[in-house]
């Protein structure tokens, strides 16, 4: 029995999340662990519930999600990307409202690199003529 799921990928910064959606009852499992577990008393437990609340669709589906790189906060908003990604193949309806909140687009910044004769990316030791 082909079980229907909807699978797709949301990025933030470093981190990458894998998403899956299936239908089901709400039951939300992150590499293996529940979302409580993952992110423990961190406030980044309520980012990935966002698109799932803007289409009112939290207890439609059971999402798995397998999630690597970056820190607690890159992490759940790349499960937000992933799970308004999935939303969307699930139903193309949903499209406006999640384009609108800005749960599609890609957040491409990311931390710039430190470059030689310089302590840090943009600044500069002290000029001192003499």
């Amino acid at each position: 029995m082909s079980e229907t799921q909807y699978y797709a990928t949301g990025k933030r910064k470093t981190a990458v999340a894998r998403v899956i959606l299936r239908p089901g009852k709400g039951k939300f499992m992150i590499n293996g662990r529940t979302i409580d577990e993952f992110f423990g008393g961190d406030t980044a437990k309520v980012v990935p519930y966002d698109a799932l609340d803007l289409v009112e669709a939290r207890d439609k589906y059971d999402v798995t999600v397998n999630v690597r790189g970056g820190g607690p906060r890159g992490q759940a908003s790349a499960i937000r990307h992933g799970i308004a990604r999935a939303l969307l193949l699930a139903d193309p309806e949903r499209r406006a409202a999640l384009k609108k909140a800005g749960f599609l687009t890609r957040d491409a910044r990311k931390k710039e690199r430190k470059k030689y004769g310089q302590p840090g990316a943009r600044k500069r030791f002290q000029y001192s003529k003499r």
